[in-house]
């Protein structure tokens, strides 16, 4: 498959990858032409939420190794802010509420922006103690342990991204795709209230639909339904929603009938964002969006829902919480949860670890 010529970049020692168990290094091409991704080569993947993708081919694949360098140093508790406080937040639930009960939506999925300040080192500090996005990716391997972490940073073309997600955006093996969306969260196993469910099931037959625009007639299944996963500090409802792509569709085909996740949007999707866009006051960036890795040459690869992610822009270290909104949702509950996903990752990003504990 032919596909628009990549930006040859100069040399940056600076660029690498961490994805999954696999270090990226020696940056060979970076491309937004989602294309490429058939072609040949091993690919980090990048797809903020809105905007172009950023597909970085490294020549070295190899098995990933501790960080080596020194460890994170990251903005006090104190110091985040967040893009909508408790009464905005719980205002705009109550607003998709009406939305819900006029017939508009079903379902929303409603986030927030946390923010500090990236910390100032001097040369003395910067011997033992580092603000690298692999030196955060690194803390968050150790403090919140993800299935679909990664770490990619490209400092060139503005990507410094460090991910703890726990939810498979997109999967491929050959013609095979999946994707797991989490909807529902709890502090216990048995936590979980009908509205979870509820949430879990309308994101799945969202999810059947978008997979359905690029699959075989027939082909796409739901082999788990409600799965209940461990995950760091809170349990998750995990379905998984598979099918088998027609011929002539590739990543590019996949990723434009998929995505934004349905898990992050909302259903109808195009509806949810809509919504999204008059209840959120900045743009999401990074988060919401999708990270993962490619081999163009062995036609797999795993993408992530880009949750529980941080990325630094302009001085700045950013981090996402929310959470999907139904009829049934209460107000401060949807608050309670947003501090539920968020508490122990800000307690890795600004080094505290009785928090974490």
């Amino acid at each position: 498959m032919a596909f628009v010529q990549p930006n040859r970049p100069m040399r940056d020692l600076n660029a690498l990858a961490v994805v999954g168990d696999r270090l990226l290094t020696g940056l060979a091409d970076v491309t937004s032409d989602l294309s490429a991704l058939d072609s040949s080569g091993f690919w980090a993947v990048v797809l903020p939420y809105r905007g172009e993708p950023v597909c970085a081919r490294f020549e070295r694949v190899r098995p990933a190794r501790p960080w080596p360098g020194p460890r994170w140093q990251g903005p006090d508790l104190g110091a985040w802010q967040s893009s909508l406080d408790q009464a905005a937040f719980e205002d705009g639930v109550q607003a998709i509420r009406e939305s819900i009960a006029a017939g508009d939506v079903y379902q929303v999925n409603l986030t927030r922006r946390l923010s500090a300040p990236v910390p100032a080192l001097d040369h003395a500090d910067s011997a033992i103690v580092s603000t690298d996005i692999a030196a955060l990716g690194s803390a968050l391997a150790v403090g919140n342990p993800a299935p679909f972490s990664a770490v990619v940073r490209l400092p060139r073309h503005g990507v410094q991204v460090a991910s703890a997600s726990p939810e498979r955006f997109l999967s491929r093996r050959g013609d095979l795709v999946w994707s797991s969306p989490i909807k529902g969260t709890a502090a216990t196993p048995d936590g979980f209230l009908t509205k979870d469910r509820a949430e879990n099931v309308m994101i799945v037959d969202l999810v059947r639909n978008d997979l359905g625009r690029v699959c075989e007639w027939g082909s796409v299944q739901v082999p788990a339904l409600c799965t209940v996963e461990s995950h760091p500090g809170l349990f998750h409802l995990v379905s998984t929603v598979e099918g088998r792509l027609r011929p002539g569709c590739g990543w590019a085909e996949a990723i434009e009938a998929t995505f934004p996740p349905g898990s992050v949007t909302g259903a109808p999707k195009l509806a949810a964002m809509a919504m999204i866009d008059r209840l959120e006051p900045v743009e999401r960036g990074f988060y919401c969006g999708a990270i993962g890795w490619v081999d163009a040459d062995r036609r797999a690869g795993d993408l992530n829902v880009a949750i529980r992610t941080f990325w630094i822009e302009d001085g700045w270290l950013h981090l996402g919480t929310g959470g999907g909104i139904t009829y049934d949702s209460n107000p401060t509950g949807e608050w309670q949860e947003t501090e539920l996903k968020a508490r122990r990752l800000l307690a890795v990003a600004s080094g505290n670890p009785v928090v974490v504990a």
